[in-house]
């Protein structure tokens, strides 16, 4: 059997010198303490609009239900497998496309990306606000809500109340000779039928062949109590989509469809969270965050601006270091994919060369504990019978010498397993994966084109 690493320590942002030690002893009999996240950190701008939410782990006991159909760890290796694949063969579209000279086309299939979504939080929708428990996704471009009337078999069953904009004071449908349609791009859908309804329709496809789609609408946005966003551009879905308690997706992706973009000249384009582990208590979503020239504490490394690289938070990887210390034979041009931060994949994957460089080093540093096959991840252990387990530290560098210490061991393994994969070829796209986020405060600030690591355990440095 494996054994489920829950325990976390400490972790800092390191700097060249620090940590000369390089591993951790972790005792297999405790379980992870509880995530300190539950306010945003960073340092923030005076007469600055922020708001912050909770946010929580869908299948863990802090979920808005209760819920025991928890994804095996193999169905969860498989959806991550889905997201990957979906999340490269887009960038790689885009990537192609600007060797083409051709304009880039974002495609409408996200495969089966929604169901690998783990993380949610709670809004309103509407006038009077409906409660609404939406997907959190930074890979995705346009927000939705599963909406009334939703015939037999056309809808998912959800906790909350479909929300019905008929009741809604501030609703109004997008008309199609609207900009906000023409933005919808690869996901617009056309016009309702009839000659006196001209609504502009959305439709977002998976590979399984279920669709979200309905009419592309506005609406007030609740966050809190005292905090909303006027017009929010959503879709009010219809039609049937994958199956979850959950009522809709947020999207918090780069093009003009997020919530991001449309709440930019309120909050700043700049927002942060800290993601907890599954049996933690809630982390945080925060809106309207935005660096001082003092940003002390947060390791930053600089955000990519090209728009090829929509709707993903691209940065350029430049090191990993294993135990303390630096892999070498790991030349730059491994990392000239660049690497996608992305909220909903699991497993972090790496251009070949570098996945089998830190493989190695992990193994070496791993020799005492018995490998185990797993058929989805190639480097597991079988740790029973040990009361203590001596794990390396991992540290990940990025341009700007932004350095970060993966938590140990909950920011390396799950079940045993250390969660990293191969992405493919060197150059190839990689992807930063939510375990490897737990515990930090991740800040996106597009304003200034900056991603910031912040520590929650640790002080400020």
């Amino acid at each position: 059997m494996l054994l489920f690493l829950f325990l976390g320590c400490c972790y800092s942002i390191v700097h060249a010198g620090d940590d000369e030690k390089g591993f951790v002893v972790v005792p297999t009999s405790s379980f992870q303490p509880e995530t300190v996240c539950s306010t945003a950190r960073v340092n923030l701008e005076q007469n600055h609009s922020t708001v912050s939410v909770p946010l929580v782990h869908r299948h863990g006991p802090w979920a808005p239900w209760q819920s025991t159909d928890w994804p095996s760890f193999r169905e969860m290796l498989r959806r991550n497998r889905a997201r990957s694949s979906t999340i490269t063969s887009r960038a790689s579209r885009g990537a192609a496309s600007a060797r083409d000279d051709k304009k880039v086309v974002i495609p409408s299939h996200i495969g089966d990306a929604v169901d690998s979504l783990e993380y949610v939080v709670t809004v309103g929708l509407g006038t009077p606000a409906v409660r609404q428990t939406v997907l959190l996704d930074t890979g995705s471009d346009v927000s939705w809500v599963q909406c009334a009337p939703c015939g037999a078999g056309e809808c998912s069953s959800q906790k909350d109340p479909l929300f019905d904009p008929s009741r809604s004071s501030t609703y109004r449908p997008m008309p199609c000779s609207s900009g906000a349609c023409r933005d919808l791009g690869a996901y617009g859908n056309g016009c309702t039928n009839g000659t006196d309804d001209d609504r502009c329709r959305f439709a977002i496809l998976y590979e399984d062949g279920t669709v979200t789609g309905g009419v592309y609408s506005s609406d007030k946005l609740t966050l809190t109590s005292v905090d909303t966003v006027g017009n929010f551009l959503f879709g009010c879905a219809h039609d049937e989509r994958p199956s979850g308690k959950y009522d809709g997706l947020l999207a918090l992706g780069r093009l003009p469809m997020s919530l991001v973009s449309q709440a930019s000249s309120q909050y700043r384009g700049a927002f942060s969270y800290c993601l907890p582990a599954v049996n933690s208590r809630s982390g945080f979503l925060a809106l309207g965050v935005r660096m001082r020239s003092d940003t002390t504490g947060f390791a930053l490394t600089p955000l990519g601006t090209s728009p090829l690289q929509a709707p993903f938070y691209v940065v350029t990887m430049t090191g990993i270091a294993v135990g303390g210390k630096q892999l070498v034979g790991l030349r730059l041009s491994a990392f000239a994919g660049g690497m996608i931060i992305d909220s909903g994949k699991v497993v972090t994957a790496l251009p070949s060369t570098a996945y089998r460089a830190l493989r190695t080093a992990f193994r070496k540093a791993m020799a005492p504990y018995p490998l185990v096959p797993n058929g989805h991840l190639d480097t597991c252990y079988n740790l029973t019978g040990h009361k203590n387990v001596t794990v390396p530290k991992v540290a990940l560098t990025f341009s700007g010498g932004a350095t970060i210490n993966l938590d140990v061991p909950n920011g390396i393994l799950v079940e045993g397993c250390l969660v990293f994969e191969d992405s493919g070829g060197d150059g190839s796209v990689a992807v930063l994966g939510n375990v490897n986020q737990r515990n930090f405060e991740v800040l996106y600030d597009t304003s200034h084109s900056k991603v910031g690591f912040g520590p929650i355990h640790a002080e400020m440095m």
